[in-house]
């Protein structure tokens, strides 16, 4: 049986949050050389969970960056990984983007149906979020972000007219088990395995996302008409 990250043999063994949060984030340095750091947590309030932000409106709560200099704050080490979740356990896992890896960022709806176009063609995925504002988050290889504009147009899509976002430097994603406010936690759709280590190049999937992007923008479309 394959192992993938956050599944070890003790899996059916209940943890704390904050022991899920920082074994993941070892695993997530240790394993796959990502480059991780803490942002922000929830912390219960009036019987309520508010953003450590201190924001009442915060539109990410415990799960943005806590501080304007994040990216020098991003570390690739396990050991380091350890000590600043073992020193604030409930702190949302953040990954930047644009280092080892970029994001394409899609409606859920659309990236659920890309994805099974994706499985139907046989292509080599790697690792996909859900988030809880049903978003899906497809691990590219970096320079997505550079790439993806010039990929769309030439697919015959004018990339501004549909819900595709290809996230690399300067951005950043959370990862699971990540927590954002009442809405739930960030999941794996297809989690990090030793067979999806090696990461597909943007050029591999764009078409089944545009694709899926397409018929997501031309159904809102209807939807309004």
């Amino acid at each position: 049986m394959e192992e993938t990250i956050g599944v070890t043999e003790a899996a059916q063994i209940p943890k704390q949050r904050g022991e899920q949060l920082l074994d993941s984030a070892v695993r997530y340095a240790e394993e796959r050389h990502w480059d991780v750091f803490a942002g922000t947590w929830l912390e219960p309030v009036e019987g309520a969970e508010r953003c450590s932000c201190g924001d009442a409106g915060c539109p990410m709560p415990g799960a943005h960056a806590a501080r304007p200099d994040w990216a020098t704050q991003a570390t690739g080490s396990a050991v380091a990984a350890r000590r600043i979740w073992g020193k604030q356990p409930r702190a949302s896992i953040l990954l930047p983007t644009g280092r080892t890896f970029d994001v394409l960022d899609v409606p859920e709806s659309a990236g659920f149906l890309a994805l099974a176009r994706m499985e139907r063609m046989d292509l080599t995925l790697g690792p996909v979020t859900c988030t809880p504002d049903r978003r899906m988050m497809f691990f590219v290889l970096p320079g997505a972000a550079a790439k993806a504009p010039d990929l769309i147009r030439k697919l015959g899509w004018v990339p501004s007219s549909l819900d595709l976002i290809a996230r690399g430097e300067g951005h950043y994603v959370a990862a699971p088990p990540t927590r954002v406010g009442g809405q739930g936690a960030v999941q794996w759709a297809r989690r990090p395995t030793h067979s999806n280590r090696w990461l597909p190049d943007v050029e591999e999937l764009i078409s089944p996302v545009a694709y899926a992007c397409g018929r997501e923008a031309a159904a809102a479309r209807a939807r309004r008409s």
